[in-house]
């Protein structure tokens, strides 16, 4: 019967691995296999990613585009129409937001106008854009203004 003590791999499954630099009775003595000189015989050789044998690499050929702004805030969005569906009355914060699956952790909060909203809602949120708070009081809702950090 075959239990966990007396499991082995099928015969010819493992190999022994190649065992470099062992003498010139093993057939990979000396320069181990990696013949004479040249950059692949040195240690840490290797290509590089990106190295074209020279020739100057695509990122390097590339012209630069852009700008990329490291002070940039990113939000994390709510329709309108999202919160259309809690219950009336309701205290939107962001963590609210968080636990019911409608934004990202870690990010702050914007309210988009995209949709409509029935429901008079307390919203209390970090960014709300000037549609959605048009909608939101129009609808009998409030907004306070949060400051984001």
């Amino acid at each position: 019967m075959i239990n966990l003590g007396n499991l082995s791999p099928n015969k010819g499954a493992n190999k022994q691995r190649k065992r470099l630099g062992r003498g010139p009775g093993s057939g990979h003595g000396k320069t181990a296999g990696r013949g004479h000189k040249g950059f692949k015989s040195r240690s840490g050789s290797g290509i590089k990613p990106g190295f074209e044998g020279g020739q100057m690499p695509l990122q390097r050929r590339l012209p630069k585009r852009g700008f990329t702004n490291i002070n940039t805030i990113k939000f994390s969005i709510v329709s309108l129409s999202q919160l259309d569906s809690l219950e009336e009355g309701a205290k939107v914060t962001s963590e609210s937001l968080i636990k019911q699956g409608m934004a990202n952790k870690g990010l702050p909060v914007k309210i988009l106008a995209n949709g409509e909203i029935s429901k008079a809602v307390t919203v209390t949120v970090e960014k709300v854009s000037t549609g959605a708070k048009a909608k939101i009081e129009a609808a009998g809702g409030k907004v306070v203004d949060v400051e984001t950090k």
